[in-house]
């Protein structure tokens, strides 16, 4: 059995698909539907019961889980503008620790989702190295949250049996309920259906003209493959970044947008809300070092390919999900 904590959201369901093309079914998906449509992520995928946050702590407490041989851990708030501190220690810290710790104890293999987000800045670079974790300050609580079960992982000593993965800017099929926080791909692919254009933010840094600002855009589908492929070398253990390590400009990114769906390429620049410039990335890439040396090999799609297959095989279509 595998239990895949936020198996309804963006991430979690492209790994539950993963893991359906593999013959995997002997799942519980721990979610937190509320009003949302992240149910839609479910349809059409196998999994063997269904379970809130509360259900799984539950059954932990009183010691009645059926027989686990991995948590997938990938549920958390992952607002960049959510400002309860409290709510995101909860979730995202004090729920990692149960689980962790757990699965642990029980000899059971614990993949979970950190962030790109606790890099900040990246003024301290874009190192996996666990000794430079102390150096990183992110810029926003929820960076934060992912951060502080990172060090608390390093200094438990639970890092060496489990494994931590740092998401860029992950893109791709089932992240349509994700609103304001879904991907420029899919926002810029309704844009161009809307007006013809795509809308980016204007850069407010000397150092980056406007649209060149840089970030690691990786595809979902490639983050499953990693995932899976971590859950099935339980001797690769770590904190571990995934990104594809090579940053690319928003404007490449609208650029392949435009060339997915036939179209000459129309960009608009535009004011970013004052309360993200003084928490804006301009730069991030992921250092691959520690995910080679792991073992993982394979390369990932490029930004012009993954944008391809993301628009053609699921945006253009009446049934846009995995």
């Amino acid at each position: 059995m595998i239990i895949l904590t936020g198996g309804a959201g963006f991430i979690g369901s492209a790994f539950l698909w993963q893991l359906n093309l593999l013959g995997e079914n002997n799942v519980i998906v721990v979610d937190a539907l509320d009003s949302s449509e992240k149910w839609k992520n479910l349809r059409g995928h196998d999994f063997n019961d269904y379970w809130d946050r509360r259900t799984l702590l539950t059954r932990i407490a009183e010691d009645k889980l059926p027989a686990v041989r991995a948590i997938v851990h990938l549920g958390a708030e992952t607002s960049t503008t959510e400002t309860n501190a409290d709510y995101l220690m909860e979730n995202n810290y004090r729920f990692s620790r149960t689980l962790a710790e757990w699965a642990v104890k029980q000899g059971v293999r614990f993949v979970y989702a950190s962030s790109a987000a606790t890099y900040g800045d990246g003024s301290h670079g874009f190192s996996d190295d666990p000794r430079e974790l102390t150096k990183l300050r992110p810029l926003n609580m929820y960076g934060y949250s992912k951060h502080i079960f990172d060090l608390w992982a390093e200094r438990s000593g639970l890092s060496k049996s489990i494994v931590g993965l740092k998401f860029f800017n992950v893109f791709g099929p089932n992240e349509y309920h994700k609103e304001n926080m879904a991907s420029v791909v899919f926002k810029s692919f309704n844009q161009i259906r809307e007006t013809g254009r795509i809308r980016l933010f204007k850069s407010y840094s000397n150092d980056y003209a406007d649209g060149e600002q840089l970030r690691d855009f990786v595809y979902v589908k490639d983050c499953a493959k990693v995932i899976n492929w971590f859950l099935t070398n339980p001797a690769a253990n770590g904190l571990f970044n995934l990104g594809t390590g090579k940053a690319r400009s928003w404007k490449d990114l609208a650029t392949a947008v435009f060339s997915a769906v036939g179209k000459a390429p129309a960009i608009e620049y535009v004011e970013m809300p004052i309360e993200l410039r003084d928490k804006y990335q301009y730069f991030t890439q992921a250092s691959l070092s520690n995910l080679r040396r792991s073992g993982w090999n394979e390369p990932f799609m490029s930004l012009e390919d993954s944008v391809k297959d993301y628009v053609t095989s699921h945006l253009a279509k009446a049934d846009p999900y995995l």
